[in-house]
């Protein structure tokens, strides 16, 4: 790609000098050669100086027995900069508390990356491609902060 139509400072920020494109997908490269995406740099949440990644909390929330679908974003913590936040939607007939969610958190998570409070949700928000729109319930939490990390 060139770069963006009539866009010059979004290309700018995505295309590097020497021609890399630039996407934001966080992730690793193995002993064998394989790449393996984890994550999406734009979601990463940093409390404390720890980079938290929200794809390995949500993997390790999904497995709780009353989660149906679950997402993490950082919201502002006064003595952290962020927090961990996890949205969940439970099963149907499956109640789960935030107090149950957290410990569970607790007993499969390093203590930095465990949510420290959870909202329940009917469903995920979702774009019509059924993208997670992580940013649209996260927003209210930034709402008269002047960054986006506190």
């Amino acid at each position: 790609m060139r770069g963006y139509w009539n866009k010059p400072d979004e290309t700018a920020a995505t295309i590097a000098v020497d021609g890399w494109l630039k996407i934001g997908d966080a992730g690793y490269l193995s002993e064998d050669g394989y790449v393996f995406l984890t994550d999406r740099v734009k979601d990463m949440i940093i409390s404390g100086g720890e980079n938290i990644y929200p794809a390995e909390i949500e993997n390790v929330l999904a497995g709780h027995p009353s989660v149906a679908e679950v997402a993490v974003i950082g919201v502002p913590s006064e003595r952290w900069g962020e927090t961990v936040k996890a949205v969940v939607a439970l099963k149907a007939l499956q109640p789960a508390s935030a107090a149950d969610i957290i410990a569970y958190g607790k007993a499969h998570l390093a203590g930095y990356k465990c949510p420290t409070s959870v909202d329940f949700v009917a469903a995920l928000p979702r774009n019509p491609s059924g993208k997670v729109l992580k940013r649209d319930f996260g927003a209210p939490y930034w709402v008269g902060k002047s960054r986006r990390i506190n």
